[in-house]
């Protein structure tokens, strides 16, 4: 018997050569999952497939059989997962900072963190770039989202101890936030929605108020700020809206809830695409106090696409 292959020792900016032992003879996946314990067999499978993988110098199949003296040359390719915390050049605005955070204005079309289908090119991705310090800090100092296409002001903690004081801070409601919709419809009065929110049984894609897995507390306060029509007719209204819990799309979900979805938003009913297809959502206040307890207020003015849609309506008094 012998040792198996410790691909820790290597770098894997390069490739690894391993030469078959005496004793063993198998197909060339198989033989490599033994030896290189450390990755799964589907992934040694997807580098063969890809030719990331020569066996005496040549591009061989998954089944080739493989017999004792040979030398496996193995380029191992990292994961998408690996690469999300990689720093890229990502443009967005920084309104302020200090020693313990960061505000910025995040633009629609940026997704926040990585996850599924979105492992580069996020906000994140941008923070490193700007900030090597925030590699020390988990998930980048990232406190709070905002969906992709949803623009505005968001804090990003630079310190571990302030993150978790941010992170306490959201948990007791001290961190105000208060965004700017477009809604279908003419809302009048202002109003709260206090509604659990969970992901939607029937599409893992869309969260809900109704048929949902794991509810949460979700409650959501708003009021109309001016009514409208759209070019084609659609009644409109501008809505601040502020959050009391911060779920996922929970203003969108919300407001969808009460027959009034916000302009452009596809997943929640709007049958109003905008140009731009994006909804019509902007996070334009943020006020906490910080860890020194100073109180800080930011605006956040609103985007030129949205600005667009806005000088595109018919507003009135």
């Amino acid at each position: 018997m012998f040792n198996k292959y410790n691909s820790n020792c290597f770098n894997e900016s390069f490739p690894k050569n391993i030469t078959v032992p005496e004793g063993i003879s198998d197909r060339l996946d198989k033989i490599l999952s033994y030896l290189m314990p450390d990755y799964s067999r589907e992934r040694i499978k997807q580098w063969i497939k890809n030719n990331h993988v020569l066996v005496n110098g040549k591009l061989v199949k998954i089944r080739h059989n493989v017999q004792p003296g040979d030398l496996i040359t193995v380029w191992v390719q990292p994961t998408l997962e690996s690469l999300s915390f990689s720093p890229e050049n990502i443009i967005f605005e920084v309104i302020d900072e200090s020693s313990d955070w960061i505000v910025i204005n995040k633009p629609a079309g940026l997704v926040t963190h990585p996850g599924s289908g979105n492992w580069k090119g996020t906000l994140l991705n941008g923070l490193l770039y700007k900030y090597p310090e925030l590699f020390y800090v988990p998930r980048a100092g990232i406190v709070h989202r905002l969906d992709k296409n949803t623009s505005g002001v968001m804090v990003v903690a630079r310190t571990i101890e302030s993150q978790l004081y941010f992170v306490r801070q959201l948990q007791l409601r001290n961190i105000s936030r208060e965004y700017l919709a477009i809604v279908h419809g003419h809302i009048s009065t202002s109003s709260t929605i206090n509604k659990p929110i969970g992901r939607d049984a029937n599409n893992p894609i869309k969260m809900g108020v109704k048929n949902i897995i794991a509810p949460k507390e979700a409650i959501t306060h708003f009021k109309p700020i001016v009514k409208g029509i759209t070019t084609n007719g659609h009644n409109i209204t501008q809505v601040a809206c502020k959050l009391e819990t911060g779920r996922t799309h929970q203003i969108r979900v919300h407001l969808s809830s009460i027959g009034n979805p916000i302009l452009g938003d596809s997943i929640y009913n709007s049958n109003y695409i905008i140009e731009g297809n994006r909804h019509m959502l902007h996070s334009r206040f943020l006020n906490f106090t910080n860890i020194k307890g100073i109180s800080c207020k930011f605006n956040c003015r609103i985007p030129e696409d949205m600005t667009k849609v806005i000088d595109s309506m018919r507003w009135f008094e």
